[in-house]
């Protein structure tokens, strides 16, 4: 259940947007970083999910151990980029909805808000929130790959430019990286875990196989995606600009293609609504207390205050590159706080990072710190 909160946290409206842009730009070579992130995705979610679960504190209380103030100030921009994402994953669940049913996007946010929030409200939520995921998340596996299936990659040509790809695009990857592990993603699945009960260096092991569980599943989907993609371009089909992702499934399949859009949307938004929700709200009750006690009244307020946003402004679009940019300083800087509370054993409950992850999770912090920086004075 972590695992697939994790990955379909990851795999919301963005994710679909930046990988066919991604594939429309670069073609072939995308796939090299895809496969380079995967790497920088599993050093990241290994580490934190590790440090987390073995602390059994939240990383927000986790980053307070290291300075007083670290916590609070994770914890704000772990909300506000999870607020600014949620407008835009509840407007690409109404989007789903209005493909799937002609109705107008705003009526499917409402039906999809009223969804995610019946499934915080169950009394059996952790258990309701596993099984969504799971469902949904291999829902969308497999009409991915019936939509790559009848796209026809060029699949000789993906493995030609998968080790040499002739040209290393740093925006690409911070951006897919960030997108797949940055901002709340990184701690969906750690602090889900937390809630289940794992807490103590006894359940490392698990919860190292649950972070390269959730990695690979996010991963596959992005694979499949690229591949369908990269067969509608190599076709010579032009992508709509104004909703890239669409384009890409009528070219691949035709009507039945944008029919599964509309399922692909929808799945994606609404699970990325749930893992927002949710791991915002964790670093909430570790800042504020009061936020434990009326644990629901926050849930309606974030998830509604999404809503209404979109409903009344309506421009989710700016607001995802805000919380993108956001999320490309918010990774390092998080991860950093980990890294600097793993020195302390009294604060990992004993626990002690293996040097190789220790070093690596280092120089993924240097590397995707020093890309956020070139990228935004850029």
């Amino acid at each position: 259940g972590a695992a697939f909160l994790m990955a379909t946290s990851a795999i919301g409206p963005g994710f679909l947007t930046q990988t066919t842009v991604f594939t429309n730009q670069l073609g072939a070579r995308f796939g090299f970083v895809i496969l380079l992130s995967f790497f920088l995705d599993v050093v990241v979610q290994i580490n934190v999910w590790r440090l987390v679960v073995a602390s059994g504190q939240n990383a927000a209380a986790l980053a307070s151990r290291v300075w007083r103030g670290a916590g609070p100030l994770l914890t704000l921009l772990i909300v506000a980029g999870g607020l600014a994402f949620n407008i835009g994953n509840i407007a690409g669940a109404g989007l789903g909805i209005s493909v799937l049913t002609g109705w107008p996007a705003s009526v499917g946010a409402i039906v999809s808000a009223v969804l995610a929030l019946g499934l915080f409200f169950n009394r059996s939520a952790q258990v309701a929130v596993d099984v969504f995921s799971r469902f949904l998340g291999l829902l969308m596996i497999g009409l991915m790959l019936w939509v790559a299936v009848s796209a026809r990659p060029p699949v000789d040509t993906v493995l030609e430019h998968l080790i040499l790809p002739g040209h290393f695009d740093a925006q690409a990857i911070l951006t897919i990286v960030g997108g797949t592990v940055g901002g709340y993603i990184s701690f969906a699945g750690a602090h889900r875990l937390l809630e289940a009960g794992w807490r103590g260096p006894e359940y490392v092991s698990e919860a190292t196989r649950s972070a390269v569980q959730g990695i690979g599943v996010a991963t596959l989907m992005r694979t499949l995606l690229f591949l369908a993609a990269l067969g509608v371009v190599s076709a010579g089909h032009l992508m709509d600009t104004q909703n890239p992702p669409a384009s890409m499934f009528r070219a691949a399949a035709g009507a039945w293609g944008y029919f599964f859009f509309g399922i692909v949307m929808w799945a994606a938004s609404i699970t990325s609504v749930v893992g927002a929700t949710f791991t915002s709200l964790t670093f909430m009750e570790a800042s504020v207390p009061a936020v434990r006690t009326f644990r629901t009244l926050f849930i309606a307020i974030f998830v509604s205050f999404s809503l209404v946003f979109f409903l009344f402004w309506g421009k989710p679009v700016s607001l995802l590159i805000w919380a993108g940019t956001v999320n490309g300083f918010i990774l390092p800087f998080a991860l950093a706080l980990m890294l600097l509370a793993a020195r302390r054993p009294a604060v990992t409950g004993g626990y002690v990072l293996p040097a190789w992850a220790r070093w690596a999770g280092w120089a993924v912090v240097v590397l995707t710190g020093g890309m956020a920086c070139v990228s935004i004075l850029g």
